[in-house]
């Protein structure tokens, strides 16, 4: 028998179908107990008091209060409680998704569609659901010497420990940077409408995005992204000429690469292998982006769950390139940049307040002093 408390789940949607099957889906891993279920999010929030679940499951499109309504209300009492919402990946759901992760959601999982069998349903679930509520819930669904050792790494709010100490790589403050390049995961959109709006509509050099997307979502986050910055954001084409002021995202199930042929450079797409279980992946765009522009690479990886982003970042250390890595305190899930972090490899881990700043004073030094002074002393 497991030694761990089990991750205490509450499903809220209209549908009997799924809540059976995602009931029987977590049921299955001994590390979740589902402790109740919801038809719609008035029932929810009346209920979540008395079973006092560690993670919430929401469907966005519900009768009397449906998931964006139910989020609202929740966070107006409840600032902490971890939601992931379970969202049809069409265009309707991605929209959805997208305001219920500004609304204060933390991650989503696409609901099976087109997949032949319930219990191919359940697998496709299961793969996706369960790893993200234990990354949401570290401390819960582990053993205890797990558990102990996440507890042990983490200050508590009551006491002056100190953060962690880390070894960071040297900053090299002459090397000119001639392209950026963000992986980011969970919790990554409302990271990137943090970061992205605060950069200069005239940054200097182009920017290409690995964010963990199904194809339509990152569609709609590019808009989104557009709508609120003042350089470009667009999904990214293959053949798009990487062009300075302008960032791209990778177009879900695609990979992205960067491509230089004499003088110019430009994007290229393709649907190689899944890396770290992901397509797009950050460490396939990292080591292109290292192969192309070498020492003149900054990295950046923001919040996310897994480690992707690690071997790629090597490859670009490797090639004497900057890398950024979020702290531990702003990151929804202290995974990927963690994972950069504990290998030794970032030069700067900074909270996501910081990280424009910082990317402006990269992008512009040997560019244009007197803009380089106005960001901010160095």
């Amino acid at each position: 028998m497991s030694d761990s408390p089990r991750i205490r789940v509450m499903i809220v949607d209209d549908s009997t179908v799924i809540r059976r099957l995602l009931t029987q889906t977590l049921a299955e891993d001994p590390s979740v107990e589902v402790v109740g279920t919801a038809p719609n999010g008035k029932i929810a929030l009346a209920k979540i008091p008395t079973l006092k679940p560690d993670v919430l499951t929401l469907d966005i499109e519900m009768p009397e209060m449906d998931g964006l309504q139910t989020l609202t209300e929740l966070r107006k009492v409840n600032k902490t409680l971890p939601v992931i919402m379970f969202s049809t990946l069409t265009q309707r759901g991605a929209e959805g998704t997208l305001d219920a992760l500004e609304r204060g959601a933390n991650d989503y999982v696409g609901k099976p569609a087109n997949v032949g069998s319930v219990t191919e349903a359940m697998n496709r679930v299961r793969g996706e659901m369960i790893p993200k509520l234990k990354a949401l819930c570290p401390q819960k669904g582990a053993p205890a010497s797990t558990r102990n050792r996440i507890a042990a790494a983490t200050p508590q709010p009551s006491t002056a420990t100190p953060a962690p100490s880390v070894s960071l790589r040297p900053r090299d403050r002459k090397t000119r940077i001639d392209i950026l390049a963000i992986g980011v995961s969970t919790g990554g959109p409302n990271a990137l409408s943090t970061v992205l709006p605060a950069l200069p509509g005239d940054f200097p050099i182009p920017i290409v995005i690995v964010q963990h997307m199904p194809p339509i979502f990152t569609k709609h986050l590019a808009d989104r992204l557009n709508q609120k910055c003042e350089i470009e954001v667009a999904e990214a084409k293959a053949g798009d000429p990487l062009l300075p002021g302008h960032a791209w995202i990778a177009p879900g199930d695609f990979h992205m690469v960067t491509e230089v042929r004499g003088t110019t450079a430009q994007i290229g797409i393709h649907q190689g292998e899944q890396e770290n279980s992901c397509r797009p992946a950050v460490d396939v765009l990292f080591r292109s982006v290292a192969k192309a522009y070498g020492s003149n690479t900054l990295a950046c990886v923001l919040t996310g769950m897994g480690s992707d982003g690690l071997e790629g970042c090597k490859v670009v250390a490797d090639k004497g390139g900057q890398i950024i890595a979020q702290d531990r305190d702003t990151s929804v899930v202290w995974g990927m940049p963690a994972a950069v972090t504990n290998a030794g490899l970032a030069n700067q881990v900074l909270p996501l307040q910081q990280i424009s700043s910082e990317l402006t004073r990269h992008a512009l030094n040997g560019r244009h002093r007197r803009q380089l002074a106005s960001v901010g002393a160095l």
